[in-house]
């Protein structure tokens, strides 16, 4: 099967229609099957009794488990399904439940609206359905910040990441990404309980998001046409805690003139974060509505950038 035109394809169908509500209720999502998955054998093999050692192996069996089922899973539909049009779309919307731009788009628009209204009590209750960090204790500039770091950060991991990897390996490449980003979102912590059996997952996770993490600052900068969006991507992006997350963060900063990143407070603890773009003034509510224009001109270009790959091998297929 073409991998750019599948990944063209499934991207143009998720961005249509997302994965509907009722199909959810009854069959629930690829990534809660992988989660479930990994929860299960994560209950078994991190247990307290075992040293850090034995825990990091376990937790890199763990890894390896469900990559390996989510990579048989995309190569055996790959496989059995015949070079024919119709299972090019079958197995485009099959890689589609893979990506996450509409819902990305549609979780931070959710915050952005009640923001604008200063409704602090509704933006906090949406801002803490995708980030980490303790909603009560955000103020407006606080939760600006926070939606638009995840904006920028999920732009690459669950967009440009999955497309990427589809691209290069077709549904085996983007579901074994799938399975190795969600590992690192349930056991890549840097808690007690995550710290050794997660290891292997995270590091796997930062390898994986290397090329995409920066191609994603690219286009952030690439789409607001604006120099201080390079910049800033190439000057401040090493400063984040994260080898991969500066660069689409430290992109957005730029390319919106405010500041990103900083200290923030999460359940048990404060992390002394360094500033993106420090001497910028901070986002507000209507900074969010620039933000999502921007993805929405980013991914555009991605979508572009893509059917510039699939068109030669459409017309050689």
């Amino acid at each position: 099967m073409l991998s750019a035109p599948l990944m063209l394809t499934a991207f143009g169908l998720e961005a249509a229609l997302g994965w509907p509500d009722w199909l959810y209720r009854r069959i629930a999502h690829p990534v809660v099957w992988l989660g479930a998955l990994i929860s299960a054998l994560e209950t078994r093999l991190n247990r307290t009794g075992f040293s850090h050692h034995q825990r990091y192996l376990f937790g890199a069996l763990t890894s390896l488990i469900a990559i390996s089922v989510a990579l048989s899973f995309g190569l055996a539909i790959s496989i059995l399904l015949p070079d024919k049009l119709w299972a090019l779309g079958l197995e485009a919307l099959i890689a589609s439940s893979l990506i996450a731009s509409r819902s990305l788009y549609s979780h931070v628009s959710a915050i952005a609206a009640p923001l604008i209204l200063r409704d602090l009590h509704a933006a906090r209750h949406a801002v803490s359905m995708i980030v980490g960090r303790d909603p009560s204790q955000l103020d407006e500039a606080g939760i600006a910040r926070a939606s638009l770091e995840s904006l920028a950060e999920n732009a690459s991991d669950g967009v440009i990441a999955p497309l990427f990897w589809g691209v290069c390996f077709g549904l085996p490449g983007i579901a074994a990404y799938k399975a190795i980003n969600t590992l690192d979102s349930m056991i890549g912590h840097r808690s007690d309980r995550y710290q050794a059996f997660g290891g292997f997952a995270a590091r796997l996770d930062d390898l994986a998001n290397l090329i995409p993490a920066r191609l994603t600052g690219i286009l952030f900068a690439a789409a607001s046409l604006k120099r201080s969006a390079f910049t800033m991507m190439f000057r401040d992006a090493r400063k984040h805690r994260s080898p991969n997350a500066g660069w689409p963060e430290a992109a957005m900063a730029g390319a919106l003139g405010v500041r990103l990143s900083g200290p923030r407070q999460y359940e048990n603890h404060q992390a002394d974060e360094p500033w993106l773009n420090g001497s910028a003034p901070d986002p507000h509510g209507t900074t969010i509505r620039d933000g999502l224009s921007l993805y929405l001109k980013a991914m555009s270009l991605a979508g572009l950038l893509m059917a510039v790959i699939a068109l030669p091998q459409m017309v050689t297929a």
